[in-house]
């Protein structure tokens, strides 16, 4: 009898289990992407150049990681690779002129099918009818920043106002008067900003034309330590920074604008070079209506004033800490909106209970240049381009204020929220599920290096082709295609990346193993049919 009993109790306990594990709750997904937004500019990680309380409060509440990264880093084909849980080469995303695979299998189809109901809101860049949403209203292209255009299932619209704040609304709207309560959701909340130009709101056009920001100690690199790529990019705050497109000077006649800046020329995506014109300067501003461009006035004239008095008398080195400030200026400005849009969103949804089961992400869609190497923009596996932010919260499951030193990548995204959702993951996805490390489980997390690729060249900023292996330690890249050139860089003794000791034989050993971990690497992901020759697409 007594083994009746415990035949029984056992029984009790597995049925048990299973039916706990039934009734668990599948967390709802909030996805915050920004455009461009530097880690350098979230206080978490920064706090010397703006202070960004909202997106903190994600980490404060959850984990930041201080090695995540991008696996090509420019825009559309991150996005993809998001999408996907593939790398470029697969999706067929390679660059933002490529045409992305609509065959791929993307993670919102997934969640669709299991029961989510799945929801995106502002910036795609890429295709105009996003698989596995349910509803949507996104940004054409690189959409604008004031009265943008959106693109929707059954039309297009415009809606006056400023985009990052229109975004948001967008998504407060779905959630207060879309939602299924019945269902758990995936959102996709996704701004323009701080995409160049970089326009502000008014109201933070005029705070911030007010600040001053500190320079960061490599705005003056001549690039003497590394190759030909670094040297040749035109990414250059003073020489390749337009003042009128960028700095929002504004001339008043087309002569005026040649004359003080005669030598800037534009490469457009196809690499055509052409000289810029008003139009494409003035592009956004004139999208304003009247009242807007009464407020905008107000600081384009304060900036207007002060350069021509001032743009005379100034150097070079003048110019570049000019140019410096006035991006910096701008572009932090615009960031300050989306923080003030998150925690109106994180507001939301700690008032309406749906904090407690809610994963919320931070992240861009790659990292950007803030002056450091004398850049802005980004495409180079250095680390301000290749490194992006991330922080994600997820209550009851990540310990509050953890932080991960691991290499973590954007192609990780999409198998870590089917993990967390409980969804079967593809096999044919290349990322690694992050929940073990959410779950401070970092002995079951075994990748020590990851896989870099860029292919847009000849493009914008003519940055050159290039792929590489980076760890914690070390990167080495191959820059190919009209080049064979190769750099090495010791993260630990040169965070900034100065010197290329390629060639140093103390790194012999070093270049060999990174070398044929590099092979294997390519291998292993499906790129290997390009290794040992230079290539077109």
């Amino acid at each position: 009898m007594k083994y009746l009993y415990f035949t029984i109790s056992i029984l009790s306990f597995i049925i048990g289990c299973n039916k706990k594990k039934e009734q668990r709750v599948k967390p709802n997904i909030l996805f915050i992407m920004s455009d461009d937004h530097a880690y350098q500019a979230i206080s978490a990680y920064n706090n010397s150049l703006t202070q960004t309380p909202n997106i903190d409060r994600i980490a404060n509440e959850g984990m930041i990681f201080s090695n995540a990264c991008v696996t090509n880093s420019i825009c559309a084909p991150s996005r993809a690779v998001i999408l996907t849980g593939k790398h470029s080469h697969l999706n067929g995303k390679i660059d933002n002129h490529a045409k992305f695979d609509d065959t791929q299998l993307t993670f919102p189809q997934l969640f669709q099918e299991n029961g989510y109901q799945t929801a995106m809101f502002g910036k795609l860049h890429f295709g105009n009818n996003p698989k596995g949403v349910d509803d949507f209203l996104i940004l054409p292209g690189q959409g604008d920043y004031i009265n943008p255009r959106f693109i929707g299932k059954e039309r297009d619209t415009i809606i006056t106002g400023y985009v990052t704040d229109i975004i948001t609304d967008l998504t407060l709207n779905w959630f207060k008067n879309k939602r299924d309560k019945s269902k758990p959701f995936l959102m996709m909340y996704l701004h323009k900003a701080p995409h160049r130009a970089w326009w502000p709101s008014p109201e933070k056009f005029a705070e911030f034309y007010e600040k001053r920001f500190p320079e960061p100690k490599t705005l003056f690199d001549n690039y003497k330590g590394r190759g030909t790529a670094a040297k040749s990019a035109e990414m250059n705050i003073f020489k390749h920074m337009q003042y009128m497109h960028d700095s929002k000077v504004r001339p008043s006649t087309i002569e005026e604008m040649d004359k003080v800046e005669p030598e800037i020329q534009y490469v457009t995506g196809k690499g055509d070079i052409v000289k810029p014109t008003a139009e494409r300067f003035y592009g956004p501003f004139n999208r304003a209506n009247d009242e807007q461009k009464r407020k905008y006035n107000v600081t384009l004239d304060k900036i207007s004033k002060d350069f021509k008095e001032n743009w005379p008398k100034m150097n070079d080195k003048e110019k570049m800490k000019w140019k410096y400030q006035r991006y910096m200026q701008d572009y932090l400005a615009t960031i300050s909106s989306v923080d003030d849009n998150v925690g109106r969103v994180l507001d939301y949804l700690k008032d309406n209970g749906l904090e407690d089961n809610t994963i919320v992400v931070y992240t861009s869609d790659q990292g950007f240049y803030l002056g450091e190497h004398g850049w802005f923009d980004k495409r180079f596996i250095y680390d301000e381009s290749f490194k992006t932010p991330l922080i994600i919260k997820w209550p009851n499951v990540i310990k509050p204020g953890t932080r991960s030193e691991e290499m973590v990548q954007n192609l990780d995204f999409a198998q870590t929220f089917l993990e967390a959702a409980m969804i079967d993951q593809p096999s044919d996805m290349q990322g690694e599920s992050l929940v073990p490390l959410l779950k401070g489980e970092s002995d079951q997390w075994n990748r020590n290096a990851v896989y870099y690729h860029y292919y847009e060249y000849p493009s914008v900023h003519m940055v050159k082709r290039h792929y590489g292996i980076v760890s914690k330690e070390f990167k080495l890249v191959h820059f190919y295609n009209d080049i064979d050139e190769w750099e090495l860089y010791d993260r630990l003794k040169d965070p900034n990346e100065m010197k290329n000791v390629y060639n140093n034989p103390q790194y012999k050993k070093i270049i060999e193993k990174l070398t044929e971990d590099l092979k294997q690497m390519r291998i292993q992901y499906g790129d290997s049919d390009l290794l040992d020759k230079s290539f077109i697409y």
